[in-house]
């Protein structure tokens, strides 16, 4: 069975950095997008995806710009859904429902936000539509780590647990079939 190399770029720096931007449509700061295409410059990629919100859409754009790939939009590469947390500093939040939150991210999840497992679930369909081909995923850190618990089989503790800065390049060889799998082969920040 032949493998294919899957690389996963978490967008640049966007305005309210370090808040908890789900689902908020965040723009994009250009220094993280010029992050992100330096991280793209020289990656053997044939197929280019990313997340529909814009800190992730933009740089996947001037990636397709650059590199001369059509560009793929597709929503399942969404970050998590924060609910009523989104947009919203940590510290804003309640500390006890945020703990329990890290602790159990699927079991507590945020007020009208997504469960981990929804998470998981949305980024293993858009795993499984993927081509085998040489392909690059902008889209966000908390999609990232729930393809690394689809891929890799890791536990939201696991996942959570690597760190993954803005316009970080996760890279993996990816071997298809009903149950994928995967190796990580590279991770810069």
């Amino acid at each position: 069975m032949s493998s294919f190399v899957l690389h996963l770029l978490r967008h640049g720096e966007p305005e309210g950095a370090g808040r908890l931007i789900g689902h908020t449509d965040a723009t994009p700061l250009p220094p993280g997008i010029a992050a992100c295409v330096a991280q793209a410059r020289e990656l053997d990629v044939t197929v280019l995806i990313a997340s529909d919100l814009s800190r992730a859409r933009r740089a996947g754009a001037a990636i397709s710009a650059m590199r001369g790939i059509p560009l793929v939009i597709d929503p399942r590469w969404r970050e998590l859904d924060f609910g009523q947390w989104d947009g919203l500093p940590p510290n804003a939040v309640d500390g006890a429902a945020l703990s329990r939150f890290w602790d159990d991210p699927d079991g507590c999840a945020p007020p009208a936000g997504e469960r981990w497992s929804d998470l998981v679930g949305r980024v293993a369909r858009a795993l499984a539509d993927l081509a085998a081909a040489p392909t690059l995923v902008v889209t966000h850190a908390g999609a990232m780590r729930a393809a690394l618990a689809v891929l890799c089989g890791f536990d939201s503790r696991q996942s959570w647990a690597i760190d993954l800065p803005y316009a970080s390049l996760l890279s993996l060889r990816v071997w298809p079939g009903e149950t994928r799998a995967a190796q990580i082969i590279g991770l810069r920040p």
